[in-house]
Order: C-alpha cells, then structure tokens, then sequence
C-alpha cells in the first residue's frame, strides 16, 4: 500500500466517524468565520509524543475528510463545504510541514497565493500567518506539526554540513520576529523516497506503541535529510542572504580544519556547489580569492604555532602545509614585515 491509498484508507468509510458538531471538528478544520481575528495554533498533544500528523482528503467535491494522529483511538471527520470556501486566517507555535500527497494544494501565506503540485512541500515557520483554500479538486494532503524542541533536536544531531538543515536551524528558530516559509519541490525520483519515509511515519503515528516516539525522530531526521540532499527551494533576496552566510561559515569552518591540504575540489565533493561558487563567495565575503583566502589561515596558523610552541620553523611550515622552506619564508615575511624567527622572538 502507498501512501495515497494509507491516507485515503485511514480517512475512508470504514474508520469510526466524528459526530459533525463534535469538539475536535475545529481544530481539524477551522473553517473561515471573521476577517480580522488570527488565529494562533497551539501544539495540540501532550506527553511525550513530539509530533503529531493530520491528513485531510478532499474526496469528492465540497466533502473534506481529515483524520489527527496519534490519537487513543482512531477516528475521522468529515466537514462539508461549499467552493471557494478557506480556512480562519493563523499562526502556530510549533513549526509545520505540508506534504502534496494528491492533486493540488492552494495557501494564502503572507498575503501571497500559492499553488504546491503533487510531490511539493512547505515548511511554515511559526508565527507565518497563512490560511488554506478549500477548493472543489480532488487530492489528498499530509501535515506534520513538529514541537520546537523536537525540531532542535533533529538539528543538534545532524553531524554533516548540510545547507538546507543549517538555514532551517539559523534562519528560522533563531529570527524570532522573521516570518517566513520555505517551497521544496522535488528532483527527480526525490517524492518516491519522501513517499516511501512518510509512509513509515504515518503507520507509526496511526498505530503507535512504546518505541514510536524513538521510530518517529528517526523518520523525521531521514525526512529532513531527504529535504536537503533532492529536494530544490527558492528564498527570497533576505534568505539568500542569510543563506549565503551560513554556507560561507560552514566553508569557512571546514577549511580550518583541513587546510594543511585542502583543495578546491574537496569543497566540491563535500558541499555539492561548482568551484566557481566557492571563490564568488569567499571574494564577496573576505576579499580574498579562494587560495588566498587558504593561505591566510595557514600563515594565521603558523603564526600561533611561533608563539605557542617550540617547534622548529621547519616542523611548523610542513604542518601547515607548506613543504618548501623557501616559498614559505617568502609568504610569511610578505604578511608579518620580518622573518618567522624574528617574529618569534618579537613575540616571546
């Protein structure tokens, strides 16, 4: 089973049915009833389950069917609407994902329309004011709200630079008055793989045990490292900026801690960007082409290793990565005015 058919099975008419006028019908589905009240969504569960799932089918014209997971039992609402209907314009505390499973999904985010197509997704940061259309078109869409410690979590524990999870991290945990919303769209064959984790995590949701919250933190980690290695998002001209700094901190952390033998061609190879990217991006933020720039860090480096250490000059260019004596002498008296021995004495 895909997880089209899950979604339409777990929202079908063989799942126990909500009496319309029923308490949990608003929070499933909070139909549009003033134009100036916002709404602020808080995170709805308690406990230690970190995140929760609600998937809505739009089954037939004007018949929405949703479903919220975990749950102690397992049910379905049905709210029935009439075209061009939406939902009361709000907020969230917790941050949330909306996955196109079917169809289309049409959103008001930040006064602006927008149209996710099957394999699409948005993550809404909190306090993003958005509001969702209820159109007539079949489709089916999964939304997964994450607790904000949750989400630290999955953050903390990804050890690979990553740009998507690193923006995701800075830009919208730590911007608290920064309201923002990012669109993925997939690559090629990228929606079969999130398909496939968000399968997994559904079933999970929908019939939960003792380890489900361990499974669950597993499968959003995989969830996001899929988001961040095929899936392709547009910023605006503030992210990108915001973007690009935190790329050039990661670049820049990772030279430090290999420059004794760094190459071009190793950022390649662990941030996926052309070579062109990185010296455009080291020149708009320190001046200093992509070999000058290593160079730097390896003189900066020696020049601790004058002061700190006993070690020869000799020892001290090889670790650095300078081989030849010479051509380091040359480098560092260009730099520091005076010799590596004549600076180690000024400075001791």
């Amino acid at each position: 089973m895909n997880l089209s058919d899950f979604c339409r099975r777990i929202t079908g008419p063989d799942t126990r049915l909500l009496p319309e006028n029923h308490k949990l019908g608003a929070r499933l589905v909070c139909p549009e009833y003033s134009k100036s009240v916002q709404e602020v969504k808080t995170y709805p569960l308690l406990g230690q389950d970190r995140s929760f799932l609600l998937c809505w089918n739009f089954d037939s014209p004007g018949n929405l069917y949703a479903t919220m997971m975990p749950s102690p039992e397992n049910f379905c609402y049905h709210y029935s609407y009439s075209e061009g209907k939406y939902t009361q314009l709000h907020t969230h505390d917790y941050l949330e994902l909306s996955y196109v499973v079917e169809g289309e999904f049409h959103q008001r985010i930040l006064n602006k329309d927008v149209v996710f197509q099957k394999g699409d997704l948005c993550l809404i940061d909190k306090n993003c004011l958005h509001q969702d259309y209820l159109t007539d078109q079949s489709g089916v869409v999964l939304f997964i709200g994450i607790a904000n410690d949750m989400f630290t979590e999955i953050m903390n524990e990804n050890s690979t630079p990553q740009k998507i999870l690193s923006f995701l991290q800075s830009a919208l945990l730590k911007q608290k008055d920064v309201q923002q919303f990012l669109h993925f769209r997939p690559s090629d064959g990228a929606s079969e793989s999130l398909d496939d984790s968000l399968l997994l995590l559904l079933k999970e949701s929908y019939s939960p045990d003792s380890g489900s919250r361990y499974i669950t933190k597993g499968l959003l980690f995989r969830i996001f490292r899929i988001l961040s290695t095929q899936y392709d998002f547009s910023l605006s001209k503030e992210q990108k900026q915001t973007m690009n700094w935190i790329v050039f901190e990661e670049i820049s952390d990772y030279i430090r801690a290999h420059f004794r033998d760094i190459t071009i061609q190793d950022l390649v190879d662990e941030f996926h960007y052309q070579e062109d990217y990185f010296n455009r991006l080291i020149k708009r933020k320190t001046g200093l082409t992509y070999s000058a720039y290593v160079q730097r860090i390896r003189l900066e480096r020696a020049e601790h290793l004058l002061v700190s250490t006993d070690k020869s000059i000799e020892e001290i260019a090889d670790s650095v990565g300078y081989h030849n004596k010479g051509y380091f002498y040359k480098l560092f008296q260009e730099k520091y005015e005076e010799t590596p021995a004549s600076y180690r004495r000024h400075t001791r």
